[in-house]
């Protein structure tokens, strides 16, 4: 792909006690403008009223915020998915894997992410936002825990959020990965993130010490080995528009 994603394994606004969030800081630093466009898309908890309302709440202030609603959801209703072309970030929520993938490839929104990451804008997300970017993840759309493998592949590879913070998340992305019903790729813990640009890994951050991430690839035909990759512990900050920090 072309284009910057940031990939959060959890964390964010959404796992934070009073919404702030490094990572989330971090990701409006990348713009590199003082006060982003930043489109909330809910669509895996079903257009979840509370979901979008703490993320207005967190980036009050900081951000011009809107919300792609496909589900007609009061105050926000339904919006023209045309809307993304004209943001800087796309925040994409946590939920269902499969329910997102689903409802956005009957609403195309693939071609318009594509087209907006072409473009500049940022694609962002959280557990199922994280997983939509890649070939394949770990998800309980289905209830227990499963490969799916059906992404939208503008990450060339695999992905496990929550590896450390959910029970079996690691033991199953692992398994799976060894005996080829998921392809290599990563697998992050709660409150890391990792920052891809045109389809290559840059550097994985996270909000807190010891809040790994790894790669994790087959090895002989029935075996897996995770690799650690480097973390950047972020410190808390406010929003810089720094020419260094620019992406476009």
């Amino acid at each position: 792909m072309i284009g910057t994603v940031l990939a959060l394994g959890g964390g964010g606004f959404s796992m934070s006690d009073d919404g702030t969030s490094a990572i989330d800081y971090f990701l409006l630093e990348l713009t590199g403008r003082s006060r982003p466009r930043v489109c909330f898309v809910p669509t895996a908890s079903g257009d979840a009223d509370g979901y979008s309302q703490s993320f207005e709440a967190a980036f009050a202030g900081r951000a011009d915020t809107s919300v792609l609603s496909l589900f007609s959801h009061d105050p926000w209703g339904w919006s023209d998915p045309a809307m993304l072309l004209e943001q800087d970030v796309v925040y994409v929520g946590g939920g269902s894997t499969a329910n997102l993938l689903a409802v956005w490839r009957l609403h195309g929104l693939p071609d318009l992410l594509v087209e907006a990451a072409a473009n500049g804008t940022i694609l962002a997300g959280v557990s199922a936002g994280m997983n939509c970017w890649f070939a394949g993840s770990s998800t309980d759309s289905f209830g227990p825990l499963a490969p799916l493998t059906d992404g939208l592949g503008l990450i060339d590879a695999t992905a496990c959020p929550h590896y450390l913070g959910e029970p079996g998340r690691r033991e199953k992305y692992v398994g799976w990965v060894a005996d080829g019903s998921l392809g290599d790729g990563y697998a992050v813990d709660d409150f890391t993130a990792l920052l891809f640009r045109d389809g290559s890994l840059v550097e994985a951050v996270s909000e807190r010490p010891g809040k790994p991430a790894f790669r994790v690839e087959r090895v002989d035909h029935d075996r897996a080995v995770e690799i650690d990759l480097p973390v950047r512990v972020l410190p808390n900050q406010t929003v810089s528009t720094s020419p260094a920090a620019k992406t476009r």
